[in-house]
């Protein structure tokens, strides 16, 4: 399994598959690269490269929780592009992972080729910041995946109401383990602490200077339409802002798409086939 050391000395677990433009995957909070499986079967035409962020994955926790910000993660990803001889390359971001690559086009925009947000932009109803730390950092009270799974579907069916069961308990296998005494989290859950010491800290920069830094590329945005982390407003404004942005929204989706949803596939080729 491939995995790089950072600068730090932390080692990151990576996947590297396929040939052409490379397309590095950059996953969710608390997610890892498997966030992308669903795209992969619709990716021969690139290099996909997906990492699991610090403290994600198969990736090694640091030790100093204030270490997981966007920042960080930044630099970990111009590492590990470093590390695989890539000068630049296409990001698909998802949530967390699309604010790191604002970040980048903001820092180090001549090793972007395009960059595409999944249901994230520069600014997150709290609504949304308040429903993800009711679970961040903390283990689910279920105690088996049949039990995680049957309760995720509940809570999602409002805005997922088309998946099937399936789906929702591949996605407690892929993002849990299963222990003697209940099921664990596949990432540190002191990522919790660094959240809550980024609020004490003061209010959010604003990041719609980072969001306008996309300016240029190619990009693009995919919204859940029922995303309550991209709202329609915030969703309308990057528009306005930018107007060579491709926009998507996929109906009977929250936070996040699974970017199999034949809208997302078809924003994510297009936008890559403008890269020159």
């Amino acid at each position: 399994m491939p995995f790089f050391d950072t600068s730090g000395g932390l080692r990151l677990h990576y996947t590297d598959t396929g040939e052409g433009l490379p397309l590095l995957c950059l996953a969710g909070l608390t997610r890892d690269g498997r966030d992308f499986r669903y795209f992969a079967p619709h990716a021969a035409r690139y290099r996909m490269i997906s990492l699991d962020a610090r403290g994600r994955g198969q990736s090694d926790h640091d030790p100093d929780f204030t270490n997981y910000n966007v920042l960080r993660e930044a630099q970990d990803v111009l590492e590990l592009l470093d590390h695989l001889g890539v000068s630049r390359g296409a990001i698909l971001g998802t949530s967390r992972g699309g604010l790191v690559a604002m970040t980048l086009a903001a820092i180090s925009k001549d090793r972007l080729s395009a960059v595409i947000l999944n249901d994230v932009g520069p600014e997150i109803p709290p609504g949304g910041i308040a429903r993800i730390m009711e679970y961040v950092g903390r283990r689910p009270a279920a105690k088996s995946y049949a039990q995680a799974a049957e309760t995720l579907e509940l809570l999602m069916a409002p805005a997922f109401p088309d998946v099937p069961a399936g789906r929702w308990h591949e996605e407690v296998e892929t993002f849990y383990d299963q222990t003697p005494d209940g099921l664990s989290l596949r990432y540190d859950p002191r990522l919790r602490d660094a959240l809550l010491a980024q609020a004490e800290a003061g209010p959010p920069p604003d990041l719609w200077p980072l969001f306008l830094a996309l300016d240029g590329l190619p990009c693009g945005v995919i919204r859940g339409a029922n995303s309550d982390i991209l709202s329609a407003e915030t969703f309308a404004e990057m528009q306005c802002r930018l107007p060579a942005l491709q926009a998507a929204e996929i109906a009977n989706r929250g936070h996040v798409p699974f970017l199999d949803e034949p809208e997302a596939l078809a924003l994510i080729h297009s936008v890559l086939d403008q890269i020159k």
